[in-house]
């Protein structure tokens, strides 16, 4: 909201309310959040920043460094924003969560062989192919990708604990008593 002026574009911001380790929204509207960003931002290589049915949006990052500059928040895809993504699938759908936001990460495979060889674009294309643009080894994209990829894939290991019984020496009265 600015004064007056209210804005309902549709964006990823919702995604941190859904991303918390704590509920912000009862499991019902948090699903129709989830639903609602699914359709209209989720693409095989992170959030668009803007919904299609935007007026403003701009499906192409291209253009002179001006126009460029004026789409980067207008609908361009930024992958790093797959790991709210991927925390609000695991806290809002629980296990089936975590499945799909594993298959989510899966779709950065083959990027990997594009751009900037065995690493992940700072952004890409809104409309497809989504095309990769920006920065071709980005490590916020790089390490949202592995910190999900490691909390969807690799199972939580149990801390095994050693009960250890310490050793007394005898007390020296009982050893003079032998």
């Amino acid at each position: 909201m600015d004064g007056d002026r209210k804005d309902g574009a549709l964006r990823p911001n919702q995604i941190f309310a859904l991303s918390l380790p704590f509920p912000l929204l009862p499991k019902d509207k948090a699903r129709s959040v989830l639903a609602v960003v699914e359709r209209a931002l989720v693409t095989p290589y992170g959030l668009r920043s803007l919904a299609p049915e935007d007026p403003s949006y701009r499906g192409r990052y291209e253009g002179t460094p001006m126009e460029r500059e004026a789409s980067y928040h207008q609908g361009t895809v930024w992958s790093w924003l797959l790991g709210p993504y991927a925390d609000a699938l695991a806290a809002t759908l629980g296990a089936p969560g975590k499945t799909k936001a594993r298959k989510a990460i899966q779709g950065l495979a083959p990027h990997l062989f594009e751009a900037g060889l065995g690493s992940i674009s700072e952004i890409f294309d809104g409309d497809a192919p989504h095309t990769p643009r920006g920065c071709p080894a980005q490590a916020w994209s790089v390490g949202e990708a592995l910190r999900i990829w490691k909390a969807c894939t690799v199972p939580a290991k149990k801390k095994t604990y050693k009960v250890v019984t310490p050793r007394t020496k005898s007390s020296p009265r009982k050893a003079a008593e032998v």
